[in-house]
């Protein structure tokens, strides 16, 4: 059995990166309020691998799209709560695509959410909402690390 439990160590590949952020994890987005705090919320997103931005779609009232429009600098995490572990973490840049609206370009991308997070209901959840009005922002990450499996990165352990 050795060590299979640790799984592969290292960063993690661009075709594996892709894989993992097409899967139905949920990311933690920080944004700044109007004080400077760090506000963090569970959301849903979309990779854009071809020009390696996220995407996300908040409500119409959710703060943290707010804190966004008038402060584009954010972080994401995402990442596997049990071993062998996976985490993206990032800063980037958030871009206001659209204002609230209804029937606006987000409605591609949170149908394609919805299905990725919630299977074949997806659409079940959704539809009934797509009068709501929602938010569309990309964000362009300007540092982003990765890293897999159960051991240290070189850079922290000490010299022997």
């Amino acid at each position: 059995m050795g060590e299979d439990w640790r799984g592969t160590i290292g960063i993690i590949e661009q075709q594996e990166l892709d894989a993992f952020l097409a899967e139905g994890i949920v990311c933690h987005l920080a944004v700044l309020d109007a004080q400077g705090w760090p506000y963090v919320v569970p959301v849903w997103f979309e990779w854009e691998p071809d020009d390696g931005a996220f995407w996300v779609v908040p409500r119409a009232k959710s703060a943290w799209a707010a804190h966004m429009e008038r402060d584009g600098r954010v972080a994401l995490t995402i990442d596997t709560p049990e071993p062998p572990y996976r985490k993206v973490a990032l800063q980037g840049r958030a871009e206001l695509v659209e204002r609230p609206n209804v029937g606006g370009q987000w409605v591609g991308i949170a149908t394609r959410m919805s299905r990725r997070y919630l299977g074949e209901h997806g659409p079940d959840y959704l539809e009934p909402t797509l009068t709501e009005p929602r938010w569309l922002f990309r964000i362009h990450p300007t540092r982003l690390t990765t890293w897999q499996g159960v051991d240290w990165h070189p850079r922290y352990k000490t010299s022997t």
